[in-house]
């Protein structure tokens, strides 16, 4: 098996992880984030401080092979922390991500990079929007405005390439978001019982693959808005990465409408059995 459980460490969790037993009123429902991380030690503890009190049942963090004491730190926090045996790349441990979040009985599960890049605040926005049934996936738009986005420091050629990429999604998929790219993400757990997500891509296209996904299988997507972070520690893929990363997007896209068309029957929109 590429990955290997461990238990969470004893005492527990930090104040921001509360059961939905303390909650007053009928449990909502089970919330469960999920951190794929990898060299995440310098911003983790960050990130999961301002993960508002009584938000989440249990935050489960993916160690893909990192270098520093990325571990360590999850299991002094109180994180459930499952390590990979090899580097298995974005996609392939987002998949571990929520195969653990399924097994532990999520209803929603969020997803969020360790990177302190996106606001863990929102968390409890998003789920709510979820479990009203105003939506079925959640994303964190960082284009709020072009000045904002600017000045949180994201590069230039990001900017363009994330506006050039957007637009061509919400057209191919007929929808209307702010961010396709954002590493900030809520699903009902019944999109990830439904979507085909495990045929996905092990690198970043996952995605792209998996927005596409559910606008197939007609899920509603919408979005909230989140304030952009860009800095040193921030995670971030380099221009080459970023370049194989949007013509992979694209030919997702061409995916999506061949089998659409039925030109071309593709098992990333065909259900699983």
């Amino acid at each position: 098996m590429p990955a290997t459980p461990e238990s969470p460490s004893p005492g527990l969790a930090p104040s921001s992880i509360v059961s939905t037993q303390d909650r007053r009123g009928p449990s909502p429902g089970k919330t469960i984030a999920v951190m794929p991380a990898y060299n995440a030690a310098a911003t983790l503890e960050r990130t999961v401080a301002d993960i508002p009190a009584g938000s989440v049942d249990e935050v489960i963090l993916v160690d893909d092979c990192s270098q520093d004491n990325t571990v360590e730190i999850a299991e002094r926090l109180g994180l459930t922390v499952i390590r990979h045996e090899k580097n298995l790349g974005y996609g392939g441990n987002q998949k571990t991500c929520y195969r653990r979040a399924l097994e532990s009985g999520a209803d929603y599960v969020v997803m969020i990079h360790p990177d302190y890049q996106y606001d863990s605040r929102v968390i409890p926005v998003a789920v709510e929007l979820i479990r009203l049934g105003i939506t079925d996936c959640i994303l964190g738009s960082r284009i709020r405005s072009r000045r904002e986005t600017l000045a949180g420091g994201m590069p230039i050629y990001k900017y363009i390439a994330n506006r050039c990429l957007t637009i061509t999604e919400n057209i191919a998929l007929g929808q209307n978001l702010g961010d396709f790219h954002s590493g900030f993400r809520a699903y009902r757990r019944e999109v990830l019982e439904t979507l085909p997500w495990e045929r996905n891509s092990n690198d970043f296209v996952f995605d792209s693959q998996f927005l596409a996904q559910a606008v197939h299988f007609g899920f509603k997507l919408g979005d909230v808005p989140v304030p952009v972070r860009y800095f040193d520690e921030a995670s971030s893929i380099n221009f080459r990465r970023s370049t194989k990363y949007g013509i992979a997007t694209l030919a997702v896209l061409g995916q999506f409408w061949m089998h659409k068309l039925r030109l071309y029957r593709s098992s990333l929109f065909t259900a699983a059995k």
